[in-house]
């Protein structure tokens, strides 16, 4: 059900395509690879709103409205690294996994992915900087250094995901859902909501 080349292809591609066309819709019959894609358009959508915060002459309204979707769009990625976990263990509880005595493994596949899917983003994005001819001097030869490291960090976290998922199977490893448990979207945990909504009531 997991492969880490399978999702780091998926991740490549699909960056590709939307920066190529953004409206573009995957579709598969792999219910997995689906989830796998939402999940990585969350991380595509929050990386180029954050990008809008950092426009220079942005105003105080501008910064107002992406911070906003900053949160809105951060809650939906953490939301579907979650549903990577319930699917992954979803499935292995029909196979009796992951086994409750073997050692438990710090960070959950879909903490993992979602990893993988920002360094996807890096990697695209700096592969343009190394390619962009206008760039200052020794700036092509920067990035490409900089792609070498997170090419290499990113093998060996696929290397590591497929090594968690072939433990678990065989009853060596187990691993958790670890909730996010986000507060300041909540409006009754984040007190900067909560507290003002009070005073709005009261006047």
């Amino acid at each position: 059900m997991l492969s880490a080349s399978e999702i780091t292809r998926l991740h490549d591609e699909l960056t590709r395509r939307w920066h190529e066309e953004d409206k573009f819709c995957p579709s598969s019959a792999d219910e997995w690879m689906d989830r796998v894609a939402r999940h990585h358009r969350a991380n595509y959508d929050l990386w180029h709103i954050e990008d809008e915060a950092r426009t220079p002459g942005a105003t105080d309204a501008d910064l107002a409205s992406v911070k906003r979707r900053i949160d809105t769009t951060n809650q939906l990625r953490n939301d579907l690294a979650e549903q990577l976990d319930w699917a992954l263990l979803d499935w292995l509880s029909s196979r009796q996994l992951p086994d409750p005595d073997a050692p438990l493994h710090s960070e959950s596949p879909g903490l993992m992915i979602d990893r993988l899917s920002i360094l996807a983003l890096k990697i695209y994005h700096t592969g343009e900087e190394a390619e962009r001819r206008a760039g200052p001097e020794g700036h092509t030869e920067r990035n490409r250094s900089r792609l070498a490291i997170l090419d290499d960090q990113r093998t060996d976290l696929a290397h590591c995901l497929d090594a968690l998922w072939r433990d678990t199977l065989a009853g060596k490893r187990r691993f958790k859902l670890y909730r996010q448990l986000k507060m300041y979207n909540d409006p009754t945990l984040n007190p900067a909501i909560y507290r003002k909504s009070s005073r709005d009531s009261a006047s």
